[in-house]
């Protein structure tokens, strides 16, 4: 019994660490393809003036041919 109780655990040990390089490089597998989808820099912010209004494109005029065409902008706040 002292033969197969030592050949069981040296298969265990192995499975281990088996596992262990398997989950470590499926790891640094993720990361490294994660880090690859994401755009390159610079990374900025857009300065904003408050007092501003926003450009805002000219409304439609409406032709008496076509649909009825409504235009209407609200200011967020």
């Amino acid at each position: 019994m002292g033969m197969t109780g030592e050949r069981r655990r040296r298969v265990w040990r192995w499975a281990l660490i088996v596992w262990v390089l398997a989950v470590a490089a499926a790891g640094g597998l993720t990361l490294w393809l994660q880090d690859s989808t994401e755009p390159q820099g610079p990374y900025g912010w857009d300065e904003t003036k408050p007092d501003m209004t926003p450009d805002l494109p000219p409304c439609p005029t409406p032709d008496r041919t076509g649909p009825l065409i409504a235009c209407l902008y609200a200011e967020a706040r």
